[in-house]
């Protein structure tokens, strides 16, 4: 063994005995998980990784994801080695207040994606490569440090078709395969020739290595550089708890401190002090702030017929102009989520991920780590696939705006399988998310600015497949959190508060009703998180009674949102709730509102019935 390779073998050791301290230290954490990779990420730092610690926002970092979080320990063991923390901080792991915590989030400035649900860290480094190659300047790779037992996970293999696809030469993919997952052995062991056949199909470059031989790794590492045409998996054969006699290739060891910390540090030799002077990568100029000039939105006549839909591709488009870090990714649906509009003005920054909704989040949160402003769009009812990905992201604390179409029953005769009728509640559940549904054009192309104005966290917009009246006109301003009172009188009876399509359907109701000299408050309810709580609160006192009417199932929906105003400790308002409690057909549209109780009619006869019951 040469001095070199002595040297990434003893920084290797000195990775695993940190990873041993920090996890005995805590009294819980991955050791083992983390010594099978400890040579692995050895040789990476010290000879392939191209990082700048003191400005990790260089755009010429390469980029390091630790698919498998699990073995956060080893990362820190690494950043420790790299001068970026210190002893001391590495012993705070898991502990109230650390920044390492027991999956690695971006409170670390090193760290660009939080991971630990296993099966995502390819999947967004593709995105991050994706972005690299199509849109960056500065050259970089991207290495996704994965484990075997992820490879199960669905979301991998379509990050693998999508990357070879996609030609991602900057891409590799380091595969540990260690055999053992958290209950026993994984699927296909060590057969790292059932792995290549399977990566190799799908267009990438696939190397086999000793996982623990310094020499070989570096070798695989310089080769997968080299390859200018496609991505590289080097599948790595390695020992769960390596080194340790007590839990090296053990079942039932997965998860948990070693057994003797005392012995284990001196069964690897003890500990060390071995410093990296990680590779910089070249000077390079600041890259441009997000932001610029006021996008020229389009502009409807109060009156046109006009689907929301329609408005977010046209909006998209014109935000586009104005702001060349806004970038567009679709799921195969561009013709129907009218995304296609700004694919068509600006094709260099449009991004097709096809059928694969977890591919096309995980894409779109890579597009976000490079700095670029990412809208992403699919039927409403397809994002719920993709909601794991959705919830890893606001952890990661990286700003997405997401658009879901074909929203409700109100789509028509295409039936329950592509009605979003859980997303309003799937997207309000999300820590610091924004969730936005307009009822007309001139409002959706208004919220389409206001979402890109906003800093950080997921902001969905929630669009409809129909033409219905504009309302609003150009000018009027929407801004997140805020309602808008349509229809108002001193002697209203009841207030309806009602959000895209239902809006319509309460104005005509309120017409009828006024026409039978029955006056009653409508709210557009367009921010349904956060929601206006001062306009519904006062009209809750100037009316009594609250009547929610949404194209969505009861639960999360918009009559929850109203009840979120009044869960402060005041008297909740006699509330109705009108929404999607059956299952629906193969209908027409207004078919389809009247049959689920949430039309005009059934507005009326909802408060014809509660003035009936209450003596009004």
């Amino acid at each position: 063994m040469t001095s070199a390779d002595q040297y990434l073998a003893e920084l290797g050791q000195q990775l695993r005995v940190d990873a041993v301290r920090a996890t005995s230290t805590a009294g819980s954490g991955h050791a083992t998980s983390s010594m099978s990779a400890a040579d692995l990420m050895a040789v990476l730092l010290a000879r392939h990784l191209r990082y700048d610690f003191d400005w990790p926002e260089h755009p010429g970092n390469d980029r390091l994801i630790l698919s498998k979080g699990h073995a956060s320990p080893l990362l820190y063991a690494a950043f420790k080695a790299a001068g970026a923390i210190s002893d001391e901080e590495l012993l705070t792991f898991r502990t109230l207040g650390s920044r390492l915590e027991g999956h690695p989030t971006p409170r670390l400035p090193w760290v660009d994606v939080a991971t630990g649900s296993l099966g995502q860290g390819l999947p967004i480094g593709a995105g991050v490569a994706l972005a690299g190659q199509r849109l960056q300047e500065a050259e970089s790779r991207v290495w996704v440090l994965s484990g075997d037992s992820e490879l199960a996970e669905g979301s991998v293999w379509e990050a693998f078709e999508h990357a070879g696809y996609e030609r991602l030469s900057s891409l590799t993919a380091i595969l540990d395969i260690n055999r053992l997952g958290q209950r026993g052995p994984t699927r296909h062991e060590w057969d790292l020739d059932a792995y290549r056949r399977r990566i190799a199909a799908f267009d990438w470059h696939t190397i086999e290595v000793d996982g623990h031989d310094p020499a070989a790794i570096d070798a695989a590492y310089t080769e997968a550089a080299g390859v200018t045409d496609r991505p590289t998996a080097i599948l790595a054969r390695t020992m769960k708890g390596r080194g340790v006699a007590a839990v090296q290739d053990r079942e039932g060891m997965h998860g948990k401190p070693v057994p003797d910390e005392a012995e284990a540090v001196e069964e690897l030799g003890g500990p060390r002090d071995l410093r990296v002077e990680v590779r910089r990568p070249e000077a390079t100029t600041v890259p441009r702030s997000p932001g610029g000039p006021q996008p020229e939105l389009p502009r409807y006549e109060v009156g046109e017929k006009v689907a929301t839909r329609n408005a977010y591709g046209e909006a998209l488009a014109a935000l586009g102009a104005a702001r060349p870090e806004v970038v567009a990714l679709d799921g195969e649906v561009s013709d129907s989520t009218r995304s296609e509009f700004f694919a068509k003005e600006h094709p260099d920054r449009f991004f097709e991920c096809y059928i694969a909704e977890q591919e096309l989040v995980a894409t779109a949160v890579g597009m976000a780590v490079r700095g670029r402003l990412p809208f992403a769009s699919t039927f409403a009812a397809f994002f719920t696939r993709a909601h794991d990905f959705l919830r890893m992201a606001t952890v990661s604390r990286v700003g997405l705006c997401l658009a879901g179409s074909h929203a409700g029953v109100a789509i028509g005769e295409d039936g329950p399988s592509q009605m979003g009728l859980e997303d309003l509640a799937m997207f309000r559940a999300l820590h610091d998310a924004t969730v936005l549904y307009p009822c007309d054009a001139n409002q959706t192309a208004q919220l389409v600015a206001e979402m890109a104005e906003e800093t950080g966290g997921l902001r969905y917009l929630r669009t409809s497949r129909g033409a219905d009246p504009v309302i609003y006109p150009p000018e009027e301003r929407f801004p997140v959190g805020g309602a808008k009172v349509l229809r108002s009188s001193p002697g209203d009876r009841l207030t309806v508060v009602a959000a895209g399509v239902t809006v319509h359907e309460a104005l005509r109701a309120a017409e009828e009703l006024g026409e039978e000299g029955v006056p009653v408050r409508v709210i557009d309810l367009y921010s349904v998180k956060p929601v206006d709580a001062a306009t519904l609160r006062e009209a809750a006192e100037q009316t009594g009674c609250l009547l929610t009417v949404e194209d969505h199932r009861h639960a999360g929906g918009l009559g929850d949102a109203v009840l979120d105003a009044f869960s402060d400790g005041r008297e909740v308002p006699r509330l109705l709730r009108l929404a999607v409690d059956t299952m629906p057909g193969s209908a027409k549209p207004d078919e389809q509102l009247r049959a689920a109780g949430i039309d005009a009619g059934a507005i009326a006869t909802a408060v014809r019935r509660f003035l009936a019951g209450h003596g009004a």
